[in-house]
């Protein structure tokens, strides 16, 4: 497969607030890589953070540049939820599903209240909420039965243990907000580019990343924000691979990732640090 000429990677955040003014963690941070070299960038909000990934798909467009952008969540649930959810046993479909169902304005959402409303349909799946949230189709802590249903992991992350499972929501670590705010986005980006595994690479191309796959390099970096080391690292590490041809192995994925996602480096870590 041909390389890409930027790579931009998105350390996303499902908060309700704005994040603070001064750059700090646990927010949205975006990491980019080309032949200029590497540079990062802090936003408040994710309407900022969308408008910034927007800009550079239309850059890419106009240049003919091609372009992979990494998010930090899950584009899929475990095999048979789409399914479920929405009779097509396609992650586009809960895209479109949660595109409609979450409200997201002025770092506000609704997440908790829809996970509460698929649970309420097909079982408890989603579980953690703030304690006061009176949502009873929504546990608080883990009390769901995976062992006779759909799963509670996908295969990348029986692979990838670190990983949190898709479905929870709250406290350290909970990507499952993050993939319910997040995946309304995809669908808006999708006409736009290619959404990898559930398409080929592209011109341009979306596809989930896991910035912890650079844990020990994060740790010994010296920024003082992780998120931020998180997401230059990684955009370096892949554009590197990229230049050298050695990005296309990473791209090879068993056939469940078409219903479930996969992410990007999952078993090439080795391959990641060495091109850092």
């Amino acid at each position: 497969m041909p390389g890409f000429d930027r790579i931009l990677i998105a350390d996303w955040s499902a908060s309700g607030t704005l994040s603070p003014a001064r750059p700090s963690a646990n927010a949205i941070w975006l990491g980019q890589t080309d032949r200029s070299g590497t540079q990062t960038h802090y936003h408040r909000s994710r309407a900022s953070a969308e408008a910034a990934i927007a800009q550079a798909i239309t850059k890419a467009e106009a240049t003919g540049e091609s372009l992979l952008i990494g998010f930090d969540f899950p584009m899929g649930y475990p095999q048979g939820f789409a399914k479920a959810l929405t009779g097509q046993a396609s992650a586009a479909a809960v895209w479109a599903y949660l595109a409609v169902e979450i409200t997201d304005e002025a770092q506000k959402n609704n997440r908790f209240d829809v996970a509460a409303k698929i649970n309420a349909r097909l079982g408890p799946l989603f579980w953690g909420r703030p304690a006061h949230l009176p949502l009873p189709a929504l546990p608080a802590t883990k009390a769901c039965d995976y062992t006779r249903g759909i799963a509670e992991r996908r295969h990348v992350e029986t692979l990838v243990r670190s990983a949190q499972p898709v479905w929870k929501l709250y406290t350290t670590g909970a990507a499952g907000s993050q993939g319910l705010i997040g995946q309304p986005m995809i669908h808006r980006l999708a006409p736009r580019a290619a959404v990898w595994p559930f398409q080929p690479p592209a011109q341009i191309t979306l596809a989930e990343v896991y910035p912890s796959l650079l844990a020990r390099a994060v740790k010994a970096d010296p920024g003082a924000i992780k998120d931020e080391a998180q997401v230059r690292l990684l955009s370096r590490a892949l554009f590197t691979l990229s230049q050298q041809g050695q990005l296309a192995p990473l791209f090879d994925t068993p056939a469940i990732a078409r219903e479930e996602g996969w992410i990007l480096g999952a078993g090439h870590v080795a391959a990641l640090e060495a091109a850092l």
